[in-house]
């Protein structure tokens, strides 16, 4: 009786799934048209755009299906089996033209060619340091995310950045973090605190997170980031070395104590995993920092101009995905080089990136990653240019690569005075400075604030900064939202702040185009 009763409601069962399987046809069907290269070519008005997004989708393509053949080749369809039961996020990786599409919308010639560059770069760069976990894995170090890899990389090390899915799958998928999200607070953690912490530490619970042979966390940038690694370094059992920056980092002192605690931790990394420091490497990985920094500063000179000449995720992405992830990679270069040259082009021609710019604006606190494409959709409906965002803007100077001593001084200035370093420890000058500084640098129409409700330390500065604004009259939007759980703000509660201040602050009542 009880197995009849089974076998009916197993039934029943598969027969709704497909009903409504079904029924979601038509819409499922409009969806994959509508992010399909099929989509961007019937939409397209230009055989021209056709093409260039033609060639960075195949591009694309070609990275991925020649690493999932290199894993076959390696490891035999069993071991793919293995890998996707460990890491099941990584089918997640399989939108990345997907979100081609959504940041592409619209977009023309160089400036829908500087977005296909710097996706395809990322695709390059993520597929090579996959590989290196799955087939170095002796060699892994587990990092955070603010402690920069050129040591660990000099030392022979293959470094992991915790943080760095947090980022990039809400990117791709925008509740690609909701399941770490609730495992982290299932598991004890507060469900105020920062949910990009949440999703790390999700993770590293659900054991999806490759392990290393040592950790290295720091004291920054925030009381849930930082007390984090306590849990991650008890799930993970291996030896943890935390670098510990000074509070007030602008001085002489602050950087003689922070190199000697670079020296320590490659002291702590040569004792516990199989690196050992190459002087003459690091010198190599500096170098080709300071060369990207210096291509980029091109292209931030270019970006004075009005109509800025590229702009968005040319600017902010790029800086934030090799600056933080790949610091000293070849692959940095061939990207800035190449946006140099495209928006070159553009300024010589007189051609704005964003068609129907009117207004300019800087980006403070980190970006959505769960709606990446509201940059595209604002640039659409109110003509709205990012030129800055705070992740990017910094004023560091090049590294000294003359000896191991000052290569030290110019990575622990690096470390100390990183965005999210500088900008949320010691006096409100180091949040506020930098932004009325970048407004007038960029020749600014507008301040933006990402208001991360799970950041208390930055909800606190938006007081002094709305009477600064007041002040100097500059228009100051302070939008709500989750770093990357969209549940907590909607990306049309998102929108709707955005329509609001436009129509109420800056007197444009009317958008140019219904884009969300």
């Amino acid at each position: 009786m009880n197995f009849d009763i089974r076998i009916e409601t197993t039934v029943k069962d598969a027969f709704e799934n497909a009903k409504n399987l079904v029924m979601r046809l038509p819409d499922l069907t409009k969806d994959f048209f509508k992010y399909s290269i099929i989509g961007y070519i019937i939409e397209a008005k230009s055989l021209k755009d056709s093409f260039i997004y033609a060639k960075y989708w195949a591009l694309i393509w070609g990275n991925i299906f020649k690493f999932v053949g290199k894993l076959l080749f390696k490891r035999g369809p069993t071991g793919i089996i293995r890998e996707l039961r460990r890491y099941p996020w990584i089918l997640q990786l399989l939108g990345v033209t997907k979100l081609l599409r959504r940041i592409t919308h619209g977009r023309k010639g160089i400036y829908l060619e500087s977005t296909g560059l710097l996706i395809h770069s990322i695709t390059v760069t993520l597929v090579e340091k996959l590989e290196e976990v799955f087939y170095q894995p002796e060699l892994l170090l587990i990092s955070e995310d603010l402690v920069p890899p050129e040591i660990a990389t000099a030392m022979g090390l293959k470094v992991w950045l915790v943080e760095a899915m947090g980022i990039l799958l809400p990117f791709l998928n925008p509740e690609a973090a909701l399941n770490f999200i609730d495992e982290a607070e299932n598991a004890g953690m507060n469900p105020d605190s920062c949910s990009f912490v949440k999703s790390a530490v999700g993770m590293v619970i659900k054991e999806q997170m490759p392990k290393g042979s040592a950790l290295v966390s720091s004291n920054m940038p925030c009381d849930a980031g930082m007390t984090s690694y306590s849990y991650i370094q008890k799930k993970f059992d291996v030896p943890i070395y935390r670098v510990d920056v000074p509070y007030h980092f602008y001085n002489e002192r602050a950087e003689k104590l922070f190199v000697e605690d670079l020296k320590g931790m490659i002291a702590f990394l040569e004792e516990h995993t199989p690196g050992r420091i190459d002087w003459t490497k690091l010198r190599e990985i500096c170098e080709t920092r300071n060369r990207m920094m210096e291509i980029e500063g091109e292209l931030w000179d270019m970006m004075q101009a009005r109509p800025a000449p590229l702009a968005s995720e040319a600017v902010w992405l790029s800086h934030l995905w090799h600056f933080y992830m790949f610091p000293g990679h070849k692959a940095g270069i061939q990207l800035f080089k190449r946006l140099v040259e495209l928006a070159q082009v553009n300024l010589t021609a007189k051609i704005p990136a964003v068609e129907n710019e009117k207004y300019r604006a800087v980006l403070w606190n980190p970006p959505f990653p769960h709606f990446v494409d509201i940059f595209n959709q604002v640039e659409r409906a109110h003509g709205i240019t990012l030129i800055m965002d705070s992740m990017s803007y910094n004023r560091h100077e090049p590294i000294d690569t003359s000896t191991p001593e000052t290569m030290l001084n110019g990575l622990a200035r690096i470390i100390m005075q990183g965005p999210m370093v500088r900008h949320t420890r010691g006096p409100a000058e180091n949040y506020l400075d930098d932004i009325f500084r970048c407004y007038k640098q960029f020749d600014l129409d507008m301040v933006w604030i990402a208001n991360h409700v799970g950041c208390k330390s930055g909800q606190a500065m938006n007081g002094i900064l709305r009477e600064k604004c007041r002040e100097m009259k500059i228009p100051l939007l302070i939008l709500d939202y989750d770093l990357v759980d969209p549940r907590i703000v909607s990306h049309g509660g998102m929108m709707s702040q955005v329509d609001d201040f436009m129509e109420n602050v800056m007197k444009n009542k009317q958008p140019l185009a219904v884009a969300h």
